[in-house]
């Protein structure tokens, strides 16, 4: 790979921004998506938090769930934070009976696992595999996952459910690392990214 990676951030609705700033801050070339011909060139593809059953409407709506779907298929690189890892997982436990994801990773997740808004809550995470302390994060009206499938590895759990996973060439949190000051989960995404572009 030569220069920064590009990463895309979905920017259909939700927290997009966040990512996209924290993407910069840390070296990387970033561009919004919002048609298929923003797929094009990407080294690696965000979908940020936001209200899930809409992000996968608005996938249709853009012409974008046959083109990205493709791009997962054939192994682009995906980071999915809280709504993102419900658009990226291959199965919704309560979502409504016309919300389809993405089928990105192997694993069942829940909407709204650790209750609503006001039920929202901060902690110091333990996450496999990052070094430097735990990672202060951030649930509002997090899901969590359920179920894993053939190459998921679960690397961080609160009171025993799983709440971030990963794949070769997929990380999802049902947290919001995009909302605190620590950049360690984007940094991980980045070297996944490389991993990935390595010959």
């Amino acid at each position: 790979m030569t220069g920064a990676s590009l990463i895309g951030v979905l920017a259909l609705q939700g927290g997009f921004r966040d990512h996209l700033d924290r993407l910069d801050a840390i070296g990387a070339r970033t561009r919004p998506v919002r048609s298929p011909a923003d797929l094009a060139d990407l080294d690696g593809i965000v979908i940020p938090g936001g209200e899930s059953t809409t992000i996968c409407r608005l996938l249709d709506a853009f012409e974008l769930r046959e083109p990205l779907t493709a791009a997962l298929a054939t192994g682009l690189p995906a980071f999915g934070s809280c709504a993102g890892m419900i658009v990226l997982a291959d199965r919704v436990l309560d979502g409504r009976a016309d919300q389809r994801p993405l089928a990105a990773i192997p694993l069942s997740v829940r909407r709204n696992a650790f209750g609503r808004q006001s039920d929202s809550f901060e902690c110091e995470l333990e996450v496999q595999g990052l070094g430097g302390g735990p990672f202060p994060a951030a649930f509002i009206r997090a899901p969590a996952i359920e179920s894993i499938g053939h190459g998921v590895q679960v690397v961080a759990q609160v009171d025993g459910r799983p709440v971030a996973a990963r794949t070769e060439h997929v990380l999802v949190t049902a947290f919001h690392p995009e909302l605190t000051p620590d950049d360690r989960i984007h940094r991980l995404f980045l070297e996944m990214v490389a991993e990935h572009d390595r010959p």
